[in-house]
């Protein structure tokens, strides 16, 4: 199996394992279905921390507008009246006034940010550095984890506007947000190794760019169409560049300290005193003058 290290714009994102014989078309969907699933289980623990602190989201009608603009048009939220967390819950507004303030009690804050913490560590990037390999499996395990600490605090669901809810249903609309321009569409996407495009259809497999030695890792980048090849590795890691110059800055150093010494210093050492034979045939060498008490 090749491990592929799978970088975007640069970046680190994760391992991958797969068979030489893997078809580009389906490699290049299995990268993309995992890389938009990462970013997907980010959208949601950002979301559901704020479900943590603030309760449901407000309904669109009532999204933005203030509590007397609220009162004046005489609209209600009727799904944050049903959508009560177990336990019961305490106010907490939210001061950009996009949740209803139904902020869940302690225990239950603890079952969501427990689950947080469970679904990044099960898709950080430090398991690169680890040298673990994500799959869609574990993907789907962190979304599972979140789907079901959401399941225990608010078993009735949540409301059907509720961002969490529709990331769960996969039914999200991410126009006109930041997010929408991360994600990347599996039908387009380009991956890209050692700076020539990996080209889909006619049959091409992974073997066909990376050669037939099967344990061997590479780096593939992924991008969109449009985006252009990407830059290519750099010779030498940031940390060997680092080592680099701590190297030539202590041998620059020695240098100024050569060079700062007297010419002829060397005289004072043992090795250049002509009588050094004769101090040895007496003994006289390491030999300490002190003054004698009285």
């Amino acid at each position: 199996m090749v491990i592929i290290h799978v970088k975007h714009k640069d970046q680190s994102q994760f391992l991958l394992e797969a068979p030489l014989s893997l078809p580009i078309e389906d490699l290049v969907k299995q990268m993309v279905t995992i890389y938009n699933g990462r970013l997907k289980i980010d959208r949601l623990c950002m979301e559901i921390e704020e479900l943590a602190q603030h309760g449901t989201l407000l309904p669109p009608e009532i999204l933005g507008l203030t509590e007397d603009q609220v009162e004046e048009l005489k609209l209600k939220d009727d799904w944050g009246d049903s959508c009560i967390p177990s336990g019961g819950f305490s106010v907490n507004k939210d001061p950009i006034g996009r949740r209803n303030g139904k902020q869940p009690k302690e225990e239950m804050q603890h079952v969501l940010r427990n689950a947080i913490k469970e679904a990044k560590e099960l898709i950080s990037k430090n398991l690169v550095i680890q040298g673990k390999c994500l799959t869609k499996k574990v993907v789907q395990e962190a979304l599972n984890t979140l789907k079901g600490a959401v399941m225990i605090v608010y078993p009735m669901k949540l409301p059907p506007h509720d961002i969490i809810r529709m990331e769960f249903e996969n039914i999200e609309d991410l126009s006109g947000t930041q997010a929408s321009l991360e994600v990347i569409d599996p039908m387009t996407a380009q991956m890209w190794f050692c700076g020539k495009e990996m080209y889909r259809g006619e049959g091409g497999k992974l073997g066909d760019y990376v050669g037939k030695i099967e344990n061997c890792k590479v780096i593939i980048k992924l991008s969109k169409r449009g985006e252009g090849a990407p830059g290519r590795e750099p010779i030498m890691s940031e940390e060997q560049r680092k080592q680099l110059m701590l190297h030539a800055y202590r041998r620059q150093e020695e240098l100024k300290k050569l060079s700062a010494d007297d010419e002829d210093d060397y005289l004072n050492s043992e090795w250049a005193d002509s009588s050094n034979l004769k101090k040895s045939f007496h003994g006289l060498h390491n030999i300490s003058w002190r003054a004698s008490g009285k």
